[in-house]
């Protein structure tokens, strides 16, 4: 897993114009109380997954060129139980040099992955054609799926040409939010653990509704529907994650007991408590949570737990 310590993390208009989670700070003054917040909840989510016996990876953000959304590395690169490691194109080009090959060796080196080949798709920028790793894409790998929501920053044949590569089977559908806009990742709004998934049903047009929630019951997880304001909460901005024993720390983690983990923020959890019925059968599909509250982070860069983590499978 890793995750990455912001240097210059910061309110970002380049990628408001598509991201309606984002709200800016109140006042210029709160710029810099707000880069201290967010380092405070960064660590207190790397120290809550480490207590729960999850392996991390934690790399530091360059401080040049500032990178107001480094701490959302999941957008930029992915890591496949193949050897595969995937660069992706992305809409903002405020976010490009969060790409970083120093990274990729950091996760190599610490946590031992072995690359056996790199795709790499970011010039596709240049033919303006976007796929934000896994925030467009919500993978179900056990069947091969690859759930993706259209939005500028998920474009429709980019996906079937990562699907043909990866030998996943694009399932891609329309959705909007409760003021109608268009949800800038498919992981706002749908989750896939392992007897699991969280979909906002609600959010996915009439056309395509039957189709994908089909999709997703043939798979044999229960599935969990949440409402519109609970996704505009990050209820679905969730990831469920391997762990050891807890007592193991860092990179050591007992691979004799993994345990299913689900990590969210504090505001997740409260809105799924909300939801009839989704927090009881969720805690019942997983063995411990660790929610952590990350308010700083959600509401200047409009991204969750969820968008913090990217993944690192063996290979």
């Amino acid at each position: 897993m890793l995750l990455v310590r912001p240097a210059a993390f910061g309110y970002n208009p380049d990628t408001a114009t598509t991201n309606q989670f984002q709200r800016p700070a109140d006042a210029d003054a709160q710029v810099r109380p707000l880069k201290q917040r967010a380092l405070a909840e960064f660590d207190a989510l790397c120290a809550a997954l480490e207590a729960a016996g999850v392996r991390t990876v934690v790399g530091e953000d360059s401080p040049e060129p500032a990178k107001p959304d480094a701490v959302f590395p999941n957008n930029w690169v992915s890591w496949h139980h193949d050897g595969t490691v995937v660069l992706y194109p992305m809409q903002p080009a405020s976010r490009r040099p969060e790409r970083r090959p120093e990274l990729i060796a950091a996760v190599e080196q610490q946590a031992g992955f072995r690359r056996r080949r790199c795709i790499d798709l970011s010039d596709r920028e240049l033919e303006g054609r976007y796929l934000e790793g896994t925030g467009s894409l919500v993978l179900d790998h056990c069947h091969g799926i690859a759930y993706a929501c259209r939005s500028a920053r998920t474009d429709e044949g980019l996906l079937a040409e990562w699907g043909g590569l990866l030998h996943y089977t694009p399932c891609i559908f329309d959705a909007r939010a409760a003021d109608g806009s268009v949800p800038y990742h498919t992981n706002v709004m749908l989750a896939i653990g392992t007897h699991w998934a969280i979909v906002c049903a609600a959010a996915i047009v009439p056309a395509d509704r039957e189709r994908v929630l089909e999709s997703l019951a043939a798979s044999g997880r229960t599935l969990i529907t949440i409402s519109r304001e609970a996704m505009q909460q990050f209820a679905a901005n969730v990831l469920e994650v391997r762990a050891g024993s807890a007592t193991s720390g860092r990179g050591a983690s007992d691979l004799s007991c993994h345990r299913h983990v689900l990590a969210m923020s504090a505001s997740a959890a409260a809105a799924l408590q909300g939801e009839p019925g989704a927090w009881s059968t969720l805690r019942g599909c997983v063995d411990e949570v660790v929610a952590v509250d990350i308010g700083g982070i959600e509401q200047a860069g409009g991204g969750s737990v969820r968008c913090m983590l990217a993944e690192v499978f063996s290979a």
